[in-house]
């Protein structure tokens, strides 16, 4: 009987790795062909640029080409289903800011679902905070003299759609500071910093990659950072908390995602890959230049993170009062 039970345990054991077998195979042929990364942003943007970048070093650590694709509109919402109803074999790579998180809450149908239908792969890096924005000839020089300012005028702003993170920034700095804006959604970051330099608005919340070469040619102004810290680049820019002090601070991030039923092992070697690709000088200087902070989460932890920002997104649109469309 001792040899019969013996025998027994390592048949079921060598069942029970079966299933697993052919995911093992197909990672360690991964990729064999090349991979799409797909980017719901214009070219040129900061999420474009992070990840072309990270995408090269990937290359060059894997053995094939990871080339980008833009598919722009509707706050990202369009590449991110494009990835969602890709095969799940990881040859179809989702690149996203946070403007990812809010859309579950401000769009009534998506085609797809964020939560089981995206499976996060690793965070690319991590920015402490958002610019508060005037144009340069603007009269404003302060959050202080704005608050004044738009207690007394109306005033415009712009982001790039409903709901991302740059309109719910500026909601809560209006529900701080006691005033109201009226807001204009726009298709990107660089629309929203033309209207800026052409009049349209009067002020926008932005990330400061999308803007670096305007705030190095002095042509729009900061008014604030809505970090934790001073930003590394424009360390004089006063934090907003310093005068809303019950202004959370809020920033943003970039992060690969696959298909939602992406196997495990495809998704550890991309995990394994990314965080390598990260510590590349070149990779590191791009991402650091635009004030993120390069990041090590695993898989599950990059998931756990990924779900607590959908959250946190999801009471920043309820205590917007944005209504889903």
């Amino acid at each position: 009987m001792k040899l019969l039970r013996r025998d027994f345990l390592r048949w079921a054991a060598g069942a029970a790795l079966l299933p697993l077998a052919p995911q093992m195979a197909r990672a360690q042929a991964y990729p064999s062909r090349p991979v799409r990364i797909i980017v719901g942003f214009a070219a040129g943007g900061g999420p474009d640029i992070q990840a072309r970048t990270i995408g090269q070093q990937l290359g060059k650590i894997l053995g094939q080409s990871f080339f980008v694709e833009n598919r722009t509109g509707a706050n990202g919402t369009i590449a991110a289903r494009t990835v969602a109803t890709a095969e799940p074999d990881g040859y179809t790579l989702l690149y996203t800011s946070s403007s990812l998180i809010s859309t579950p809450y401000v769009y009534k149908t998506l085609g797809y679902d964020t939560l089981t239908d995206l499976r996060p792969v690793a965070t690319g890096g991590i920015l402490d905070g958002l610019l508060m924005l005037v144009e340069a000839s603007s009269p404003i020089h302060s959050v202080q003299e704005f608050i004044v300012y738009a207690k007394a005028n109306p005033v415009v702003y712009g982001s790039p759609g409903v709901g991302n993170i740059l309109h719910l920034a500026a909601e809560i700095f209006c529900q701080q500071a006691g005033i109201s804006m009226q807001h204009i959604p726009y298709k990107g970051a660089s629309e929203v910093a033309a209207a800026l330099l052409g009049g349209s608005i009067q002020v926008m919340f932005v990330t400061p990659p999308s803007v670096m070469g305007l705030l190095k040619d002095g042509r729009v102004r900061p008014l604030a950072f809505t970090g934790s810290k001073p930003f590394a680049e424009f360390p004089s820019v006063p934090l907003m908390k310093s005068v809303l002090p019950d202004y959370a601070p809020i920033g943003s991030w970039g992060m690969f995602l696959a298909a939602g039923k992406t196997p495990p092992a495809i998704v550890d070697k991309l995990n394994a890959a990314i965080r390598e690709a990260l510590t590349a000088p070149d990779v590191a200087t791009v991402m650091q230049r635009d004030g993120y902070v390069p990041d090590n989460r695993n898989p599950e932890q990059t998931a756990a993170f990924f779900r607590e920002q959908v959250q946190w997104a999801g009471m920043a649109v309820k205590a917007a009062h944005i209504e889903p469309n």
